[in-house]
């Protein structure tokens, strides 16, 4: 049985890579045309808040390898987006991007790592983080943009 739950995992995890680099294409246009266009920025930093928060669930809950590496390669590749789009984004655009990365990807991240850090021990701070990751998912179900 553990071997069919790693088989499914690896799976799980060849899949995920493959919705990560979904927006290569994307990127190509943005760097040949050297412009963000109407394109946001919005589904990458959360997407970043959200690799990153279940990266760090994978660390800290045993037996959890493939979803700390599936999830460190999303933070590598989203990071690469976002980087991308502060390089080719206009001005104000840059400014909007800059201050969510802040907030949402370093604010929240850091705020639920040193709440759940320093106060939460063990299977609590393993839930917690938990929770946080499953809430964060659900912005798969919603369009991109409103």
């Amino acid at each position: 049985m553990d071997g069919l739950v790693f088989l499914v995992g690896v799976i799980g995890n060849i899949i995920s890579v493959l919705v990560f680099l979904s927006p290569v294409k994307t990127f190509v246009r943005v760097v040949k045309s050297r412009s963000t266009e109407e394109f946001e920025s919005l589904p990458y930093i959360c997407t970043l808040l959200n690799s990153s928060l279940w990266t760090y669930y994978g660390i800290i809950k045993p037996g959890s390898y493939l979803v700390a590496t599936v999830n460190g390669f999303g933070v590598v590749v989203e990071i690469i987006y976002v980087a991308l789009f502060l390089l080719f984004a206009p001005p104000w655009n840059k400014r909007r991007t800059a201050i969510l990365l802040g907030v949402v990807d370093i604010g929240f991240f850091a705020a639920a790592l040193s709440v759940t850090h320093l106060l939460l021990h063990g299977d609590m701070r393993i839930n917690a983080i938990g929770f946080m990751c499953s809430g964060l998912t659900f912005m798969y179900a919603s369009p991109l943009c409103l």
